[in-house]
């Protein structure tokens, strides 16, 4: 795998992970019981966008490691999916 893939994919990987991750731990402006004027209520009130981002970081680390494993070191591709699936469950179409 070349590095210039392996960077496209992690990247790829570390902005859908940080959509997922950006949740965890924020509190709104609403649970604080300080809504700033011309905000809304559910904006947060202190966005941790550093530890976002370190977690975002570590989960899409381990994840990329999952996937090199699977891809380079086990030599999975997009043609062994189907053998993944039992063969009484295909469509012999």
């Amino acid at each position: 795998m070349a590095w210039f893939t392996i960077v496209a994919i992690y990247f790829v990987l570390w902005w859908l992970v940080l959509f997922a991750v950006m949740p965890f731990g924020v509190r709104t402006q609403s649970e604080d019981g300080e809504v700033t004027l011309g905000t809304v209520r559910s904006a947060p009130s202190r966005p941790h966008f550093a530890k976002a981002a370190f977690r975002t970081t570590i989960v899409s680390a381990v994840l990329f490691a999952g996937f090199y494993w699977l891809v380079v070191v086990k030599g999975y591709g997009f043609a062994d999916i189907p053998s993944f699936i039992p063969q009484e469950f295909r469509s012999n179409a």
